[in-house]
């Protein structure tokens, strides 16, 4: 049914919250450019889907950069909004992210903590080694899944949410991700895309009570392409 909104991937709905496979080069969250965001098309699919009239809520809790693919989950209730922000508060969703770096990090499998500082001006973060009064620490885990033609797969877990976290942390361990210029990749990607895509979220249903697991897969072109379903398809998400 996600045919009757061109470009939009809905990957898993109920009555209380609905998922989708966001494309890169989408919008979850209006800026200057002025172009379509994917709130509104996921509402277009929703009148669509269930011939709705009028107005239909749409609650945002958590956004991906543009450049980035993936998950991306919203609230079709009051009630389940107010309970999805409250547990991404708490901690309470397993995220895996893949990830296409080079060059491949020292260790196969690793932990990670940086304390994040933030330019809203240059929309550009700094992972720092040491503490500031203005940092907020950035904690993940990641772990080599394949490595082929200069191109290192990694599945990421972050344990904290903050923004561009996974971007800036690779980054500064000297494995920029494949396409992110700004923070030190050595050539763009179609579209202007990055190599990050978020392939799980793993949670409690907000009004269930049930763990459910929401995965997408990433896209087929370059440079996802360049491995195996199968790398994708085998991701361990609990390190």
């Amino acid at each position: 049914m996600s045919r009757l909104v061109k470009g939009l991937q809905v990957i898993y709905e109920d009555n209380h919250i609905i998922a989708v496979n966001k494309p890169n080069g989408i919008l979850v969250q209006s800026d200057k450019t002025g172009d379509e965001i994917l709130p509104e098309m996921v509402k277009e699919y929703i009148k669509l889907r269930y011939n709705k009239p009028g107005d239909v809520f749409l609650g945002v809790f958590h956004r991906l950069d543009r450049p980035v693919s993936g998950v991306v989950i919203f609230a079709r209730t009051t009630k389940a909004l107010v309970r999805l922000n409250e547990m991404m508060r708490n901690r309470e969703f397993h995220k895996t992210y893949l990830a296409m770096v080079f060059p491949r990090p020292e260790e196969f499998e690793g932990h990670l903590i940086h304390h994040i500082i933030k330019s809203d001006e240059k929309n550009v973060v700094k992972a720092l080694t040491r503490p500031r009064s203005d940092s907020k620490e950035a904690e993940l885990h990641y772990k080599v899944l394949a490595e082929l033609d200069a191109k290192v797969l990694l599945a990421v877990n972050p344990l904290t949410g903050r923004p561009h976290q996974i971007r800036a942390q690779l980054s500064k361990i000297g494995c920029p991700i494949l396409g992110d210029i700004k923070y030190g990749a050595t050539y763009t990607l179609p579209n202007q895309s990055i190599a990050l895509h978020c392939r799980e979220m793993k949670f409690i249903h907000p009004v269930k009570k049930e763990m459910i697991s929401i995965v997408a897969d990433p896209p087929r072109a370059f440079p996802w392409n360049t491995f195996d379903s199968s790398s994708y398809e085998s991701v361990k998400t609990d390190f």
